[in-house]
């Protein structure tokens, strides 16, 4: 004799709480639900109309410093930790969880050009215009002791940016050249110059420690080999770069901020052809940051605003701005992917974000299947048109609008006059140049 048991697991049919909405037993045969894609069609277009209507990405704004944000730092290993430098020489240590300012130091006279942290989160160092290089320690004086650098070096020229190597006792600093220094030694290790022209900003490379970029005011970006302690190869582009960030995930990628409103992917290894422009900025280009999983970078702006890029796109994911910020001189993303942070000129530094309309806190097992139902539905129909425009649809200030109209019609008159002028040359005598390679005047080796 046969015993045939029916069972049922008490998890698909039982609520978690007495709140929850009674389950109903579902049969997930494709035969019994002929309107399968139309109805998921409609879910995917309500998920994304509510991933506008919850879009607010702005979080906090930390005031205090009496001059504009010229640079910022997060600590290696507190998330909470923030440190920021001002135009009138003062620096600050911000605790992002209590929001607010947690120690103040006047570290130099003048602006604060550069600052950075020890990779072991005991110290950071500073640069300004007062021609000095100063470390100082992260918690402070002890109580009755004087704020005073742990130690200081005096130089012959202004320092315009400084890093700090990702493992050993090793820093950076670039001016009218590139010096590599010792946190023991009062004296640079080696310095290295490739021209004549002031250096802007320098970055160690996170993977290929040995490895740093540099860019300089005669329009290159120079790579340079720390162990043969001379430059590898530099890229002349048409316009000033104003700074370079590398990724996190991808030891030959890096992401340069131009001054032509655009952002360049270069592979260092082919240095010829970016890898990608990504273009949508209306204003120069002054920093950018990639976030700790390498997918995706924000950049800073003159015209006001933050972009957040993928890294294989050409246009913006997401613009944020506001009423009263001002030029953006610097962003970080900070090292949980899950916010940004940007300094500018109105002495402000804000907190925001990274994805607009991710919901803050701890999500119910429920709430995180619907929110990953929802993302794979948008995946899915992210091609219709009514869903695309949607999703990508931005309000923007009328300057930065404006400005993007202007931008148009010149693009559209460079691009009808390349085509007359082909069109009216012998065959062959005028060549096409793509979008990426107009920009590169030369790699030299």
């Amino acid at each position: 004799m046969k015993v045939k048991m029916l069972s049922r697991n008490p998890d698909s049919y039982v609520r978690e709480t007495k709140l929850d909405l009674q389950r109903v037993p579902r049969n997930y045969d494709p035969t019994l639900h002929p309107f399968e894609v139309p109805r998921e069609y409609v879910r995917a277009l309500n998920a994304t109309k509510l991933e506008r209507v919850f879009a607010k990405p702005f979080l906090a704004s930390l005031d205090g410093h009496r001059d504009g944000v010229s640079c910022l730092a997060k600590h290696p290993k507190s998330l909470a930790t923030v440190l920021s430098g001002a135009c009138d020489g003062e620096v600050r240590i911000w605790n992002l969880t209590k929001r607010k300012c947690i120690h103040m130091i006047q570290a130099h006279e003048g602006f604060v050009r550069g600052i950075c942290t020890r990779f072991c989160g005991t110290s950071f160092f500073t640069v300004g215009d007062d021609k000095t290089v100063k470390q100082w320690k992260m918690d402070g004086p002890s109580f009755g002791e004087e704020e005073e650098p742990l130690h200081t070096i005096l130089g012959k020229t202004v320092y315009t940016g400084i890093d700090h190597h990702w493992k050993e006792a090793v820093f950076a600093t670039c001016g009218q050249q590139v010096d590599i220094w010792d946190e023991q030694r009062s004296s640079p290790i080696c310095s290295m110059t490739w021209g004549f022209d002031s250096i802007s900003s320098v970055k160690f490379n996170p993977i290929e420690t040995f490895l740093l970029g540099s860019c300089a005011s005669d329009r290159n970006i120079v790579l340079y080999d720390m162990r043969q302690a001379t430059p590898l190869k530099k890229v002349i582009l048409d316009m000033r770069t104003n700074t370079i960030c590398w990724n996190p995930m991808e030891a030959f990628i890096f992401t340069a901020a131009n001054e032509d409103y655009n952002l360049y992917t270069f592979d260092m290894r082919a240095l010829d052809t970016p890898v990608m422009v990504h273009m949508d900025h209306v204003s120069a280009v002054l920093d950018v940051d990639y976030s700790p999983t390498g997918k995706d970078f924000v950049s800073a702006s003159f015209d006001k605003s933050i972009r957040i890029f993928p890294v294989d796109k050409s246009r913006s994911r997401e613009v944020y701005h506001t009423k009263r910020m001002q030029h953006v001189i610097c962003v970080k993303w900070t090292s949980d992917s899950k916010y940004i942070m940007c300094g500018s000129d109105e002495m402000n530094i804000r907190l925001w974000k990274a994805n607009a309309s991710e919901k803050l806190g701890v999500l119910t097992s429920r709430e995180k299947a619907a929110t990953d139902y929802n993302q794979r539905l948008k995946e899915k129909f992210q091609h219709h048109p009514h869903i695309k425009r949607i999703s990508r649809h931005r309000h923007l200030p009328k300057s930065i609008y404006s400005q993007i109209q202007e931008q148009r019609v010149m693009k559209e008159a460079r691009r009808r006059k390349e085509l007359n002028r082909i069109k009216h040359s012998k065959p062959g005598s005028v060549q096409r140049v793509s979008e990426k390679k107009k920009r590169v005047v030369a790699v030299v080796k």
